[in-house]
């Protein structure tokens, strides 16, 4: 077990809720985590290089991914190649140029501000304050989450590979009140994909000049290795498929002061 400097806060105990989206979102506390992977992990890849990180700000991270009904809300048309999945099944087939159309289309109905999560932001609410695999536990099966668990990983059981997305909120959250951050649709991040520094690092976000974007989390169609908290996988900006979504950081005008001392 990685050890971590967190919080230690109750993160569901904050949330706000964007009035014309519905989309809920969870306060994150400022913290510092080990990014990466420790080398004995079960799938490691050399490039999950265990680093110091630290996060000085609060944000708001969707307790959710953005699903199709929102997409619709906002866009007026939906791009989900499983449409038969259902409104609250989360948006896919979205390329990052199409992501930041949304976010543009978003903050004028809205009035307020968006963004995508950096790398750092979203394997922190992953992680949520330990040191796991995958945030909700060492070995889980996709009967806790959605991936294809036909593959097991080492020491969890066997599970159903449900072969599309599921709706959001359809499993456990973790430790701080989010949910799908392991598995069901893979989701963009700010950051170019950059090798890792050694060294510790504050508020990183990454950018070295490469074609390729970061993404996170797994998804419905790939197995339980990339499920885990501190697995990178990759995308140009202009890829999409039926499983790369999305969830969203609201940078709200009137964020009152983080409750650390």
């Amino acid at each position: 077990m990685l050890a971590y400097c967190s919080p230690g806060l109750d993160q569901r105990s904050s949330s706000r809720t964007e009035p014309i989206t519905g989309m809920e979102f969870v306060r994150i506390e400022p913290g510092s985590f080990e990014m990466g992977s420790p080398v004995d992990e079960p799938y490691r890849e050399d490039q999950e290089v265990l680093h110091r990180v630290t996060l000085t700000e609060s944000f708001y991270l969707g307790r959710f991914e953005v699903t199709q009904r929102v997409w619709e809300t906002v866009m007026g048309e939906n791009p989900s190649q499983s449409l038969d999945c259902g409104s609250d099944c989360p948006v896919e087939n979205v390329n990052l140029f199409e992501v930041a159309k949304f976010v543009t289309a978003l903050e004028k109905l809205s009035g307020e501000k968006f963004r995508l999560p950096t790398e750092a932001e979203w394997e922190y609410a992953c992680r949520a304050g330990g040191g796991s695999v995958f945030g909700i536990g060492e070995r889980i099966s996709s009967a806790m989450a959605n991936f294809d668990g036909s593959d097991p990983f080492p020491g969890a059981d066997s599970g159903p590979n449900r072969a599309r997305p599921t709706p959001v909120g359809s499993f456990d959250g973790n430790a701080w009140g989010l949910h799908d951050m392991n598995g069901n649709v893979w989701e963009w991040t700010q950051d170019d994909h950059c090798p890792y520094s050694e060294y510790p690092v504050v508020d990183p976000l990454a950018r070295c000049g490469t074609e390729l974007r970061v993404i996170r989390g797994g998804s419905w169609h790939y197995g339980p290795d990339s499920a885990r908290c501190g697995l990178r996988y990759t995308h140009r900006p202009v890829d999409d498929g039926p499983s790369l979504g999305f969830r969203l950081v609201w940078e709200p005008a009137n964020l009152p002061a983080s409750s650390e001392p």
